[in-house]
């Protein structure tokens, strides 16, 4: 990756999202913003966090939703229409514990065989980090709040309502794992 990545991913979001998802798009942009205040964790990985995170939801445009599994349609679109770096393609298939979403979807071997999860576990933790402490309008939020806000969005007896209660702890977990390491960080 290069000094234009984060350019050209923040670039390609804007096109895919703000004509048909313009607040998608904003949740982004804030999840791009969250990447550059944690990327002191992920120090050799910044630039990839940062554009995984402003592509995370791009598989969301109408136009790319093919299978309708927002993770899974995006790192397709990623790999297939831009040939884009690997890494970045998994975290987008990965990002916010979407094997779990994608097994209440009956998809699970189908993400885990073609987007295995990265195994590097602080810049998966970045990334479900900044996309968990950012609203849908791009603000800054706890995990908790974020947590209730989908719950309360999509509804608990949804496929989503019951994927977010099954991931919670995990979340909970990972959010805890990142605002330890940003407390013993030096400023």
């Amino acid at each position: 990756m290069n000094g234009s990545t984060v350019k050209w991913a923040r670039a390609l979001a804007e096109a895919e999202l703000s004509g048909p998802l313009p607040r998608r798009l904003l949740h982004s942009l804030g999840v791009l913003q969250r990447a550059t205040q944690v990327a002191e964790l992920v120090v050799q990985d910044a630039e990839l966090l940062a554009s995984a995170a402003v592509l995370h939801d791009v598989g969301y445009a109408p136009r790319l939703a093919v299978t309708g599994f927002h993770p899974l349609d995006g790192a397709r679109f990623l790999r297939d229409s831009h040939t884009a770096d690997e890494r970045l393609v998994r975290l987008v298939a990965n990002h916010s514990f979407a094997l779990l979403e994608a097994e209440e979807r009956g998809l699970r071997a189908v993400l885990e065989a073609e987007f295995p999860v990265l195994d590097d576990q602080r810049l998966v933790d970045a990334l479900v980090y900044c996309d968990m402490t950012t609203t849908p309008d791009g603000m800054v939020t706890t995990v908790e709040a974020r947590l209730a806000e989908i719950t309360s969005r999509y509804g608990s007896d949804s496929l989503v309502g019951r994927f977010i209660h099954r991931a919670s702890p995990e979340i909970l977990a990972t959010a805890g794992r990142v605002e330890a390491a940003l407390a013993i960080q030096p400023r």
